[in-house]
């Protein structure tokens, strides 16, 4: 058989079943922009970076522009394919930068998944989250417009996939209904807390299991991941906790847009708070490795969430067996329940999470909760489990054995 997958971060949600696939003698292809990723018997077809969109085009259209420059980039790879007699069986693609958009016009025979990660409304969950951030009409019609690529890509789909129900619930019904939850997969034997892990500091202080560590991981330090509220819950943390230092793992980029594609909100937060010096660590984006002692090492994890895409990084820090105080948002309740396998906070209120962290800290069942952590990966999103499920997607898109 013959797997198409397309993702311009390669490898992203695909990382195990594109693999997987390879193993098993499929004949697999990535089209990516990526050039420095690599997946063993997967073969990479890079594109380059399409121009940029043209100043003068409409604030409105920008995205959709970029869309259809990414979109004819992926033809013009899969033009190459098609000239050596590759013709998928299936294509799986992520649609989020219109590289999907063209795939049924080269290849029309072939069934087509595309990945439903989010669906942003102008009175979606994300957008009417915030309520110091009130969405605006010239918002509701930018957004309107520059998701249409996503109607698109999901009007040409065979199916959908996401990785949560909740976030398959962000989509319209008339896309809702061809959509499947599917988690990509914890492979638990190796996401799974050391308790011989160390962590080394700039300082050449060696923290261990043994030390209290709080620990804050996000892909970049932004209000989607609620960092300002846990910036300004820290200073009470601290106090309440003189021994405890907090480790801060994420980059000083922003993934999502909140607050200005330019903010660095590392640097805003420390303008505003003052912490006392040498307690807290910012480790920006560290190693695999690196990041799984990190969380091995953690005395608290604390994860913070607006109404959107659930992060790798929780689902893992479960899978670690980590004591966890996490945002009671809509995406998080679907993994997590409290007093079971974590507690709850409040998103917005600093006050409440520092209140919440050093009442964790007393918490006489800690290792109840961890245990159950990890048990709820272990029992719902192991990688056979998940690699299975993805398996009779691709055999409910094609009909086919795989």
């Amino acid at each position: 058989m013959k797997a198409l997958f397309v993702h311009r971060n390669m490898p992203g949600q695909f990382k195990h079943i594109a693999r997987y696939l390879a193993e098993r003698g499929h004949q697999v292809a990535f089209i990516t922009r990526r050039d420095d990723r690599e997946l063993k018997g997967v073969v990479r077809l890079t594109y380059p970076a399409p121009r940029e969109v043209k100043k003068d085009t409409h604030p409105y259209l920008r995205s959709v522009e970029d869309a259809v420059l990414h979109g004819q980039a992926v033809v013009r790879v899969c033009q190459q394919l098609e000239s050596k007699g590759f013709i998928p069986d299936l294509m799986v693609g992520h649609p989020g930068w219109g590289e999907t958009l063209f795939l049924k016009d080269i290849f029309p025979k072939s069934p087509l998944i595309s990945y439903s990660e989010y669906f942003f409304e102008p009175d979606g969950p994300m957008t009417s989250f915030d309520p110091e951030k009130p969405q605006t009409l010239n918002g509701a019609c930018h957004l309107r417009v520059s998701n249409s690529h996503l109607h698109i890509a999901h009007s040409i789909a065979d199916l959908g996939w996401s990785a949560t129900e909740w976030q398959r619930s962000t989509y319209p019904d008339w896309a809702k209904k061809n959509i499947r939850a599917v988690f990509d997969g914890i492979d638990v034997e190796h996401v799974k807390r050391n308790p011989d892990a160390s962590f080394t500091l700039d300082d050449g202080r060696v923290l261990t299991k043994d030390d209290e560590v709080i620990t804050y991981v996000a892909r970049n330090l932004e209000p989607v991941r609620g960092f300002p509220t846990f910036m300004r819950a820290l200073p009470e943390i601290l106090k309440g906790r003189p021994n405890a230092t907090v480790l801060v793992m994420g980059g000083d980029e922003v993934s999502y847009g909140v607050g200005g594609s330019k903010t660095k909100w590392r640097e805003k937060m420390l303008e505003e708070i003052e912490l006392p010096e040498g307690r807290v660590h910012f480790l920006g984006q560290r190693t695999y490795g690196e990041y799984l002692s990190v969380l091995s090492i953690s005395s608290l994890h604390l994860y913070l969430t607006y109404p959107f895409v659930l992060s790798w990084s929780l689902m893992e820090a479960l899978s670690m067996g980590c004591f966890i105080v996490a945002s009671n948002t809509t995406p998080v309740l679907e993994v997590m329940k409290h007093g079971e396998n974590g507690l709850f906070t409040d998103f917005f209120d600093p006050a409440k999470v520092a209140d919440d962290v050093l009442a964790a800290m007393e918490y006489p069942e800690k290792q109840r909760l961890r245990d159950n952590a990890r048990a709820t990966i272990v029992d719902n999103y192991n990688l056979p489990l998940c690699l299975e499920k993805q398996l009779d997607l691709f055999r409910e898109a094609t009909g086919k054995a795989w």
